[in-house]
């Protein structure tokens, strides 16, 4: 058995005895009870239990939860609430961009992910960055749309500088720079 520490939706997790072929998606289902990551397939096809993995998008049920370890780990959980959802998450309400619900959780972190690299995609972009997310219901129309929606909302809540105005705080230059 193993011992973990990581970091999920900004809680640190210490835990011991891990059976070291947990598959991190049944770890944080069945250990930390967040059920927002759904199992869809076991075979890394569908999508359904994409979770961020320092901020870039991994299916969980492709990696031991002992890879995670010292790692941080975000689920659907852990980016809005419902007092103040995400801007991805609002925007999937708002543009239609679900049915079902199955699929959801993985294509928002996949979104998100996706706007991180790439905070203006067009529709082919779009469609490129959620491949390996696949979705049963919509035909992704509405999907596309809550990307766009979402990329719109983002940039617009982000302050607009002149060209050539240096950053004004440490924090604004790491959002420049693209990583923190």
């Amino acid at each position: 058995m193993g011992r973990i520490e990581l970091e999920v939706n900004g809680t640190r997790h210490e835990l011991e005895g891990v059976e070291p072929r947990l598959l991190l998606v049944h770890f944080l289902r069945e250990r930390l009870a967040l059920t927002g990551t759904h199992i869809g397939c076991d075979t890394s096809s569908c999508g359904a239990c994409t979770v961020l993995l320092d901020g870039k998008a991994v299916k969980s049920c492709t990696m031991f939860a002992l890879q995670a370890d010292g790692r941080a780990v975000t689920t659907i959980e852990g980016i809005g609430s419902s007092a103040e959802l995400h801007p991805m998450q609002e925007a999937f309400w708002a543009q239609h961009g679900l049915q079902c619900g199955y699929c959801t959780t993985g294509m928002i972190l996949s979104a998100i992910d996706l706007l991180r690299r790439n905070p203006d995609p067009d529709e082919v972009e779009i469609r490129t960055g959620l491949e390996g997310n696949l979705c049963r219901c919509t035909g992704y129309e509405n999907i596309v749309k809550a990307v766009r929606a979402a990329a719109a909302a983002m940039a617009a809540a982000q302050p607009v500088r002149e060209a050539g105005e240096p950053p004004k705080s440490p924090g604004e230059l790491l959002e420049v720079g693209g990583s923190r």
